[in-house]
């Protein structure tokens, strides 16, 4: 479900939450232990032109993943969904997500992202999860932007945020340059400082 906020600024052709722009968060993986990929009630939204690159990440990391991932997904298919209501990543017993897997100390970690950041996978994750805790949805030829605050998943990364002085568009930047481009997120910077300094 996508939570619209009042104010609301446009970029290009996305409508944004202005909270995007205010809020402070900084993820804490110590503290929430990966929850964003555990908690919810379906898995992560992803494109159709990211299918291909989930199921190649899943050929090839499938030795990696949890007996119980594989046994979801060889009953009940790596994606669910269709091209009307969308798609998502299948999710072990409605929970985890199917690439996630534990570390020692209990963290849920993407196994895509794991082999990214190790240079055995050329695809770091869905935009989705990257840009999490921001939400995208398209209405009517334009695509709305919204900061999706769940308490049991996100108070430990505004605190984060807050005591590290982290603006949430400045922790996504990375993100929301793979998702729009260079020249979009100078422009949108340049928004969020406005209004922050409480400038029309």
């Amino acid at each position: 479900m996508l939570y619209l906020s009042i104010d609301m600024f446009r970029i290009g052709d996305t409508i944004l939450s202005e909270d995007i722009a205010l809020s402070k968060f900084a993820c804490n993986v110590s503290k929430c232990k990966g929850a964003c990929c555990v908690v919810g009630e379906s898995g992560a939204p992803v494109s159709k032109n990211e299918i291909p690159a989930l199921k190649k990440a899943y050929k090839k990391l499938k030795e990696e993943l949890r007996p119980e991932a594989i046994d979801t997904v060889e009953k009940k298919g790596l994606i669910r969904g269709n091209n009307k209501d969308g798609y998502e990543i299948s999710c072990v017993n409605e929970r985890e997500c199917v690439f996630v897997d534990y570390t020692d100390e209990g963290v849920a970690e993407c196994v895509i992202q794991r082999a990214y950041f190790r240079n055995r996978f050329s695809w770091e994750k869905p935009i989705s999860c990257h840009l999490y805790p921001l939400r995208l949805k398209k209405i009517t030829g334009m695509e709305y932007a919204n900061f999706e605050y769940i308490p049991d998943m996100c108070s430990a990364g505004c605190e984060k945020g807050e005591n590290s002085g982290i603006y949430l568009s400045e922790f996504l930047k990375p993100a929301l340059i793979r998702r729009y481009g260079e020249d979009w997120y100078i422009e949108f910077e340049e928004a969020c400082n406005k209004l922050r300094n409480g400038s029309d």
